[in-house]
């Protein structure tokens, strides 16, 4: 016989029913209990029996997973290992336009879905909202219906533009801007060059149909026809950026003695493109935590006011745009870590000021880069 919640409620010196909050989710947990309890089950090896829980509560023990942009890749994966850890299985979308892939799974049994787009659609939204339907945002879009874990978007494409420019590169465009989904970064991008004393010409922001590689190619191709020329190229997405650099090599530019090319989202390629893609890096893992955490909150517990997460950031330089000289970095400092229960998650009353307290940096392999930013947590 397996490893029944009994079990653990036994090994931890809890109540099964603490134990069940606990893997469900639930607020009303003490930090100190929950941790308990997650030793114990990870002691044990305890994983929820997905039939026996949809009989029992109706629930499926499936969660819905949509990424429709490149910089939420690692994100995604980091979700199906917080989701195993949790018991949970995820069902994941094929990359699509996020009102298309909803429509398309009402007939899954999912419990909650966890859509990761920059922009999703109103009556998307409209419909999950009016139906009940568990749903937590990942991307840059936000609803004051709907939970939000991701990073600072500002604050990320600041300090990424603040990382050319302590590069001493003056003339830096943006590739991926739109008047919708981007308009956080494009504002980032704008206030790090305005403390510097820039203004951009508007011919040096360019927008883009897709964050893919090609549309970042033919950007690029564009803004280094202009005279004069971008001497630094700050890309929305990670594709977007190895299209820049090839741009760049086509027409005999050296990157990044030319022209520096920093990308958003952390991706593996970035790591293999020459010269390595510097990029800035979400914590993938503390935005996958926290995700899972809060969707598996809000499927418990359904009337939870909704909440804001700001996961950490790290500006991480390569060989495109490397560290500046003396190893100085534009990023803000790095900030102290504790643990996300979810039970400790608050929700801002409309209307009030979120404020915003520290969350933990996950190390990554050769993370030389500092972490910015931490969870937004509503008081």
């Amino acid at each position: 016989m397996g490893v029944t919640l009994k079990d653990v409620a036994r090994l931890a010196g809890v109540s099964a029913k603490t134990v069940s909050n606990v893997v469900n989710g639930c607020p009303g947990v003490s930090d100190a209990l929950r941790r308990r309890v997650r030793d114990a089950i990870g002691q044990l090896g305890y994983r929820p029996h997905l039939a026996a829980r949809h009989l029992r509560t109706g629930r499926t023990g499936l969660l819905a997973l949509v990424v429709d942009t490149p910089h939420l890749d690692e994100v995604a994966r980091a979700i199906l290992r917080a989701a195993a850890q949790r018991g949970h299985r995820v069902v994941v979308a094929p990359r699509g336009p996020a009102r298309g892939v909803t429509a398309a799974w009402r007939d899954v049994p999912a419990d909650g879905i966890l859509l990761g787009t920059n922009a999703p659609p109103r009556d998307v939204l409209d419909a999950e909202v009016t139906a009940g339907t568990p749903l937590v945002l990942l991307g840059e879009g936000r609803d004051d219906r709907c939970d939000r874990v991701g990073v600072d978007m500002v604050r990320a494409a600041r300090d990424a533009t603040a990382h050319l420019l302590a590069l001493g590169r003056r003339r830096i465009a943006a590739i991926g801007a739109d008047p919708g989904p981007s308009r956080s970064r494009t504002a980032g991008y704008r206030q790090a060059l305005r403390r510097a004393g820039i203004d951009a010409p508007a011919a040096y922001v360019r927008a883009t149909a897709r964050p893919e590689r090609t549309d970042g190619y033919h950007a690029a191709r564009s803004l280094l026809a202009h005279d004069p020329p971008p001497d630094a190229i700050f890309c929305y997405s990670d594709p977007l950026a190895v299209g820049a650099i090839r741009a760049a090599t086509d027409a005999g530019l050296r990157v990044p003695d030319d022209v520096a090319v920093i990308g958003f989202g952390g991706t593996e390629e970035g790591r293999y493109v020459r010269p390595s893609l510097s990029t800035v890096v979400p914590d993938a893992e503390v935005i996958a935590r926290a995700a899972v955490t809060r969707i598996v909150a809000r499927i418990a517990c359904p009337d939870l006011p909704p909440a804001e997460i700001v996961a950490p950031h790290t500006v991480l330089p390569r060989e495109s745009a490397p560290a500046p000289p003396g190893g100085s970095r534009p990023a803000s400092p790095r900030e102290s870590a504790p643990e996300l229960p979810g039970g400790s998650v608050r929700a801002c009353p409309r209307g009030s000021v979120p404020h915003r307290e520290t969350a933990p940096h996950t190390p990554r392999a050769g993370d030389g880069g500092a972490a910015a930013g931490g969870p937004r947590v509503p008081a």
